[in-house]
């Protein structure tokens, strides 16, 4: 009887080992591109880059569920402003405030600065909850060709301690941009202009290096994006990704931070170097398996902070995949990696 039951148990163990196996196969992660996350009630929600917005749905942040996109039909609005758009629309932020959830979204022509950055409202991420709509309110901000020198595209949306909300983006030109928004959040606050928060040029000219292999060339050679900032003690931390995404296998992307006591900056990595002049401590970059890894997002659950990125698979033809380790903090107040969550 009791090697029966030794048996039995044995059995039980392995075969909870194989499906522990199988769900953290790599190959078995959901595909992503620029990933942010909000919890609402028991559910995680997961935003990314893609067709109408890509939305995906899990209890554990282990078993994801693919979600009908935010927009069936492509904003009309950014199909008649940008005439390259088709509705595939990149790098999401979601976030939670007076009662409804806030997703600001990004449409571009690629490799150019024909952007801009929308926003859509919804009282519940529930789909079958009666209230479920999203409202969009169209473009917030707008970049154009041979005006401005940033791009409009990457959002992030943060309140300082006063209450006040800033809208955080960019990509490439000129660097990462902080606009303060209007309270509706649908605009700039009236005449508030971006400021350049951090750049890869090491000093403050207005020439954008030039871009490297195969890179677009209005875009140029500064590369920096996907800014995400937040608050934890005595500090505001602007996250980043610099260096080359979006090409499989022979992607270099990085993640870099550094932190200011002040919303405005300056932000400075752990050496004290500006990220507006080059500065960034490197947070986490590729390896053998992961070739790439970057455009995060952070999100808190249950007194955890999560960090969300996606990376290319090298062991899965380059495939961009979800990626999610929990966040801890140091007693000097610096983010560090823990584990792995998926």
């Amino acid at each position: 009887m009791k090697r029966s039951l030794l048996f039995v148990s044995s059995l039980l163990f392995l075969l909870i080992c194989q499906q522990g196996t199988a769900a953290d196969d790599p190959k078995n992660r959901i595909g992503v591109h620029d990933p942010v996350m909000i919890r609402q009630d028991s559910t995680y929600y997961l935003f990314h880059t893609g067709w109408g917005i890509g939305v995906s749905s899990s209890t554990d942040m282990k078993n994801w569920k693919r979600e009908k996109p935010v927009f069936h039909d492509a904003p009309q609005w950014a199909v008649s402003d940008i005439h390259s758009f088709k509705g595939h629309i990149w790098a999401p932020d979601i976030s939670y405030h007076n009662g409804q959830y806030y997703l600001f979204y990004s449409v571009s022509a690629f490799g150019k600065n024909t952007s801009c950055i929308g926003l859509v409202t919804n009282k519940t991420l529930h789909p079958e909850d009666p209230a479920f709509k999203w409202v969009d309110h169209g473009a917030v901000i707008c970049s154009t060709p041979g005006k401005d020198n940033w791009n409009a595209i990457d959002p992030n949306l943060i309140f300082d301690e006063e209450g006040r909300p800033f809208l955080f983006y960019g990509s490439f030109w000129d660097g990462l941009q902080m606009v303060r928004l209007n309270n509706e959040l649908t605009a700039p606050s009236p005449g508030e202009v971006p400021v350049t928060i951090a750049s890869r040029k090491l000093t403050r000219s207005p020439e954008n290096p030039p871009a490297i292999d195969n890179n677009p060339v209005d875009a140029g050679g500064n590369a920096i994006e996907a800014p995400f900032v937040v608050k934890r003690g005595d500090f505001y931390y602007l996250f980043a990704s610099i260096d080359y995404c979006c090409k499989g296998v022979e992607s270099t992307y990085k993640m870099i931070y550094g932190r200011s006591h002040k919303i405005e900056g300056p932000y400075l990595d752990k050496d004290g170097k500006e990220l507006l002049f080059g500065g960034g401590t490197i947070l986490m970059e590729g390896n053998e398996q992961w070739h790439g890894v970057g455009h995060n997002g952070i999100a808190s659950a249950y007194d955890n902070d999560y960090l969300l990125f996606h990376g290319y698979d090298a062991n899965d033809e380059g495939r961009s995949k979800l990626r999610i380790i929990r966040l801890s903090w140091t007693e000097e107040q610096w983010p560090q990696l823990m584990d792995e969550i998926y």
